[in-house]
């Protein structure tokens, strides 16, 4: 079909145009009817937003993804290009892609009616009817809608109010496609009431011109809830306007999560095969977000973003990946002591309320990993706070955990070196009393580098519920027994 290059060649072959929101809501139809995935990737949405989306493309609506940062918005409004025909015939030389069958431009309209069925046609492929435009308070009507050209007015010896000096902005120029606005609140009000028209009565106007263009879009907006900052909202008779809001959120689950993660990370190849990595550090890594987006230190309105997350897994595999260069390891796993390396990662993508901004965003960062820590521990191993000794019971149960702390309070300790080679920290793990036999109990089929993993990981778990004392330092991570570090012999001499 695209091989056509004629208006009567187009016309003989029976081709039938179409709207833009009828042919996507064409192309749902046939995918549905054909059981296909509409939006490959978009995880976590399956039972939400993928079901609104829908029905609003069913219904042929311009869509509001309304939903804090990082929730995958504008990648929807990506992949709608997907529900579009491969090619759409447009009148050659058009800025506008004009219908050949319905041109709106000056144009187009003489194009057809000098040349008739003789009228040159091209075709415009899916990946090119697309067009996005970030607001921001800069944003003019010009760059939107568009504008008088002087320099075409002076160089075609036209006059101001001929038609053909009018250079058109940027959604005049995505006629036939989809259009994105992405963060719609920071527009201008002034610049939001020109969308009305557009809008509403499908035309745009241009300074003084009786100009009528009936524009064929999909119009996509995403914005953030209108409280999230005091720079602008969307005026009420625009939102009005918009058919569906739709309203994305974050995954719902940590298993969602991962897979979110895991699909987005950039893990080099050279990492990959280096590096493995265990599905309780994926867990650590997802909690760390679930954490925050309940702390009373990060501001719930800014959201927090899963580029955490994706930030903090590549931070984790590059941690380790260092250290085996360091020791000239052929491989190596990721250790819990190298989730150090992912506080960098969580430092830049939470905003802090004052109280969170008075305990410094580290500090946040660093309570955030041990709070993640004490969640997915109690998944794993007996919740220690259940061993603790209570009124009403006459006879407690005993601690797994006993023989552990035991011989911390023994005033033994462990340092962890952050550059130790594996079999050096697994031999280190070993000296401590009751850590492998504790592991072995709960899991008892463990691998021995998961075995050694979990060791360390009991030892985090048991700081994060204070029963042991747990120090980070420049170079290493220092265990030791719980009073022992709060007495220690500086602080008696002093």
């Amino acid at each position: 079909m695209n091989n056509i290059k004629t208006f009567g060649a187009l016309k003989a072959s029976g081709y039938i145009p179409k709207t833009i929101k009828e042919e996507m809501r064409q192309n749902l139809i046939k995918k549905m009817q054909l059981g296909e995935e509409r939006f490959p990737g978009i995880i976590g949405y399956e039972d939400t937003v993928i079901p609104d989306t829908e029905r609003a493309i069913l219904s042929k609506h311009n869509m509001l993804f309304l939903g804090l940062r990082g929730q995958a918005k504008t990648r929807l409004a990506r992949q709608m290009t997907d529900l579009l025909d491969d090619y759409i015939p447009y009148v050659e030389g058009s800025d506008i892609y004009d219908d050949p069958f319905h041109p709106i431009s000056g144009y187009g309209k003489s194009q057809l009616e000098s040349l008739g069925d003789a009228m040159p046609i091209s075709w415009l492929h899916k990946s090119e009817r697309y067009g996005e435009k970030l607001a921001t308070p800069d944003v003019s009507v010009a760059d939107l809608i568009g504008d008088i050209d002087p320099v075409k007015a002076a160089n075609l010896r036209l006059n101001f109010s001929d038609e053909r000096v009018i250079h058109y902005g940027i959604i005049p120029r995505s006629n036939r496609c989809i259009f994105v606005i992405n963060e719609l609140p920071d527009l201008q009000a002034r610049i939001q009431v020109a969308l009305f028209n557009i809008l509403q009565e499908g035309d745009i106007q241009i300074r003084g011109f009786k100009l009528r263009l009936p524009l064929d879009i999909v119009f996509v907006f995403t914005a953030n809830p209108e409280d999230y900052t005091n720079r602008g909202s969307i005026v009420t008779p625009l939102k009005d306007r918009i058919e569906s809001q739709i309203l994305t959120h974050y995954p719902k689950s940590i298993e969602a999560a991962m897979s979110i993660t895991a699909q987005e990370a950039s893990i080099h190849e050279e990492q990959a095969k280096l590096v493995s990595e265990s599905d309780l550090i994926g867990r650590l890594i997802e909690q760390i977000a679930f954490e925050a987006r309940a702390s009373e230190f990060v501001d719930q309105k800014s959201g927090v973003s899963a580029r955490l997350t994706i930030a903090a897994l590549e931070n984790a595999f590059s941690a380790a990946e260092r250290r085996a260069l360091i020791n000239k390891e052929k491989n190596t796993q990721i250790w819990m002591s190298d989730l150090q390396g992912v506080i960098p990662a969580i430092t830049g993508k939470i905003e802090l309320v004052y109280e969170g901004e008075q305990e410094g965003p580290y500090q946040v960062s660093v309570n955030l990993l041990e709070k993640s820590i004490r969640s997915i521990f109690v998944q794993y191993f007996p919740d220690p706070e259940s061993f603790k000794k209570k009124r009403n019971k006459e006879v407690a149960v005993e601690s797994p955990y006993k023989k552990v702390i035991s011989w911390f309070d023994q005033g033994k300790s462990l340092d962890l070196l952050f550059h130790l080679k594996d079999a050096d920290k697994t031999k280190l793990l070993n000296t401590v009393d009751g850590l492998g036999e504790l592991v072995l109990a709960y899991f008892p089929k463990a691998a021995a580098k998961q075995k050694a993993f979990l060791m360390e990981f009991v030892l985090f778990g048991l700081s994060s519920y204070s029963l042991i004392s747990k120090k980070v330092l420049a170079a290493k991570i220092e265990f030791k027994d719980l009073m022992g570090s709060m007495f220690s012999e500086e602080e008696f001499e002093d």
